[in-house]
């Protein structure tokens, strides 16, 4: 039963630790973290990973962004998006360019799981 690899997207350190801690705590693996959307896009290349958590608000190239541009290289890529509340038009936007899914800051680990578990096909 291999962990599955998620890539951590934020830029704020304490987010990407936050998430980190979470992932980690309940079986899966953080391949690497990014804290823009180019080193996302970089990072996904380079990792392949099973998941994407992504921030949407971030310098140099916003979450939204960063999921277009993995999604026109890998169709199949799963990207959770990350918001603060409020930021509804931009999940709703990022969802209809392909994220899979979204979490609400702050962030419930209940919710984290729960939903980077069904994104991954491990709905128990």
């Amino acid at each position: 039963n291999v962990a599955l690899k998620v890539l951590v997207v934020d830029d704020a350190l304490f987010m990407r630790n936050l998430l980190g801690e979470i992932l980690e705590r309940n079986g899966f693996q953080v391949a690497a973290k990014a804290t823009n959307g180019e080193e996302a896009v970089e990072l996904y290349r380079e990792h392949k990973p099973d998941l994407v958590t992504m921030d949407i608000v971030m310098p140099l190239k916003s979450g939204i962004e960063a999921l277009e541009e993995i999604i026109t290289e890998d169709p199949e890529a799963r990207i959770v998006m990350c918001s603060a509340l409020g930021q509804e038009a931009l999940v709703l936007e990022a969802v209809q360019g392909g994220a899979k899914d979204f979490i609400i800051k702050p962030f419930k680990e209940e919710r984290v799981v729960e939903v980077v578990r069904r994104t991954c096909g491990q709905d128990q």
